[in-house]
């Protein structure tokens, strides 16, 4: 496939994304450094979704004495905890989407209490959470000054899509504008005959591609970045619908990669196809080897979908 008529499918179907959302509640966004809680007195008490993986650690640390600290059924989990913090694992094997309340009393001040909701999340964890009920310090402020930022992207993503789907402009133009593309085009590499899908998937696999595009953009440190992108027809083999909710990219060494977008937003019903696109930015030395991409839906209970093999032009 040319590079043209490779960036011109790759804008479609990144940047046309259905506006309307899941029937079915979404996993939590998870924070992959150190996640902020505030704890404002006089405002209604909320439940903070924190990510939880079997398996994996979360600390949380608070900046006023603790109480106690209130779980339900404490032995599926794993528990440390003194004045200042708790931490928790969970020790059994708990389905995706589980949501486990937990409420924390304090010694004394205002707020008294305060609300968690731990999410079982089928790839990601929080594993420190930081609790404050006072001014935030200039720490805090620069982490929410980056959390802004990354906002600002998304919506800055968002507003690009809009304009896309309103103005029916489609093409290079879109694709350059995000500086998503550079002097190479979006070469693409068919992937079908190397990919393979676990056993027990849900999903199996009829076709698949992979794309690459130099953004002629760097990290901090001077190295080029890169979009990938994977390309699925799956169909589903399960009794139920399947949506997909998020996914990661793991490459030869481990490391995984969070997809910045994935596409579409509908189910996939059972014995039916549909094309899934999943799209993450990394660094071009990172992009080469074989990876295994892993899907997670937004059902609760249902398991991860791998797919190993994947490979990038």
């Amino acid at each position: 496939m040319s590079a043209l008529s490779s960036a011109v499918l790759l804008s479609f179907v990144l940047l046309t994304t259905p506006l309307e959302a899941s029937a079915h509640a979404p996993l939590p966004t998870c924070a992959s450094g150190t996640r902020q809680v505030e704890l404002m007195a006089g405002l209604p008490d909320v439940k903070h979704e924190v990510c939880i993986r079997p398996g994996r650690s979360t600390s949380f640390f608070f900046n006023a004495k603790l109480a106690r600290v209130e779980l339900p059924e404490p032995e599926r989990f794993r528990v440390i905890k003194d004045e200042a913090g708790f931490a928790l694992m969970a020790t059994q094997a708990l389905p995706a989407g589980e949501r486990v309340p937990v409420t924390v009393l304090f010694q004394e001040g205002t707020p008294a209490t305060a609300t968690f909701e731990l999410v079982v999340h089928p790839s990601e964890v929080e594993h420190e959470v930081l609790v404050t009920r006072q001014e935030r310090t200039l720490a805090s402020y620069r982490e929410g000054e980056q959390r802004a930022l990354e906002e600002a992207r998304r919506c800055r993503w968002e507003n690009v899509r809009l304009q896309v789907e309103c103005t029916a402009q489609l093409g290079l133009t879109t694709l350059l504008s995000l500086e998503l593309m550079g002097e190479n085009g979006v070469p693409s590499r068919d992937i079908e005959d190397s990919l393979s899908a676990r056993p027990g998937n849900t999903l199996t696999l009829s076709k698949a591609h992979s794309y690459r595009s130099d953004t002629g953009r760097s990290t901090e440190d001077g190295r080029g970045l890169v979009r990938l992108a994977v390309v699925q027809e799956l169909r589903n083999t399960g009794s139920t619908p399947w949506t997909l909710a998020g996914a990661v990219l793991v490459g030869p060494e481990g490391k995984e990669w969070k997809a910045l977008a994935v596409w579409p937003l509908e189910p996939i019903a059972p014995g039916k196809k549909q094309r899934v696109v999943v799209e993450v930015e990394a660094p071009e030395e990172a992009a080469r080897g074989i990876f295994t991409l892993k899907l997670w839906s937004q059902e609760g209970g249902a398991g991860v979908e791998l797919f190993d093999g994947v490979s990038f032009p």
